[in-house]
């Protein structure tokens, strides 16, 4: 009787180690197809949307899976786990790779870039301002300028720059003169976004200053129209050196955000990692404000606070 009762208990072991094998597999094989095909899924009731953004972390994934690969007591699991964690790697890693590790030294002929959403109706648009100010960068850009801000933004940058250009609720301003600076309504209908030229000491950069709009599950095609309106001003413009730059409303995973990525080259980050930006708190999960670029080379790119906005701050240093 006794012998029975002991088979009897250990008899669902082997079953729930296939089990648990099954599910290895299977999930190495998921997060493998979404890691590679994720922007060929369709995009229905926003799931596109939520893979694309939130494709980085698929790789927390890996090492639950990696757990039941160890429960399920199989060797052989093991190279199903790798699979979807090389796949990762070779996606990500590359990227997160700290760009100081690589980055020339800035040249007497350089730029400075800072930019930030200062999210409209926080109140410390003026305090983000300052911050922006204070870092001594030639040139800022900011997106969601509410009408309550507008003065006390302009009395912080009235003794750093003196040249600037505002249409709606993004502006720029710089301490080399500004030329051809016009609106960009990217398809919108309503402007979210500006060109201008930047007559620096090395020759002009043409900028494009962009608040891409909201984006949410069901309801992003609006931003998708803007990407995709930008991709066609950026490919016909003939400007030896060009930077976009803003608050895109899109992860680097974006398959929006590619066609774009296409034409500019996106820097690595000073620190390594992803830089996230937002929500600034308590902690960020997503890259959606970004600076790319051509015709240059990036020197330092990193992510700061300024003020109380729901978006960090980005800094980026070009030579010329």
């Amino acid at each position: 009787m006794a012998l029975l009762e002991e088979q009897h208990t250990t008899l669902p072991a082997p079953r729930a180690r296939t089990r648990a094998g099954m599910f290895v597999v299977v999930s190495s094989l998921a997060i493998t197809f979404i890691l590679l095909a994720h922007s060929w899924l369709p995009d229905i009731a926003g799931l596109g949307l939520l893979l694309d953004s939130g494709l980085i972390w698929l790789g927390a994934l890996i090492p639950l899976v990696g757990l039941a690969a160890i429960a399920a007591r199989r060797k052989y699991l093991a190279a199903a786990v790798m699979v979807p964690a090389v796949v990762w790697s070779l996606l990500f890693v590359p990227g997160m790779i700290p760009l100081a590790w690589s980055a020339p030294a800035q040249s007497p002929d350089s730029l400075t870039v800072v930019s930030q959403n200062l999210q409209a109706e926080s109140g410390t648009a003026a305090e983000s301002a300052g911050a922006l100010a204070a870092t001594g960068a030639q040139v800022v850009a900011l997106q969601e300028i509410d009408g309550a801000s507008q003065t006390s933004v302009d009395a912080e940058f009235d003794a750093h720059y003196e040249y600037s250009y505002r249409i709606g609720t993004v502006g720029l301003w710089s301490t080399y003169p500004i030329s051809n600076a016009q609106p960009q309504d990217l398809g919108l209908g309503w402007n979210r976004a500006l060109s201008a030229d930047l007559d620096t000491p090395a020759g002009p950069v043409r900028i494009y200053v962009v608040h891409a709009a909201s984006a949410r599950p069901t309801e992003h095609a609006e931003r998708d129209t803007m990407l995709a309106n930008l991709a066609e001003t950026i490919a016909a413009d003939a400007s030896e050196r060009i930077i976009a730059v803003g608050d895109f409303n899109a992860a680097s995973s974006d398959r929006h955000f590619s066609q774009l990525t296409a034409l500019l080259r996106k820097p690595k980050n000073d620190g390594g990692l992803a830089g996230f930006t937002w929500p600034a708190s308590p902690f960020p999960v997503a890259r959606v404000d970004h600076l790319l670029q051509r015709g240059m080379t990036v020197t330092s790119n990193a992510v700061m606070e300024a003020g109380a906005s729901d978006h960090l701050a980005i800094r980026t240093s070009l030579n010329l």
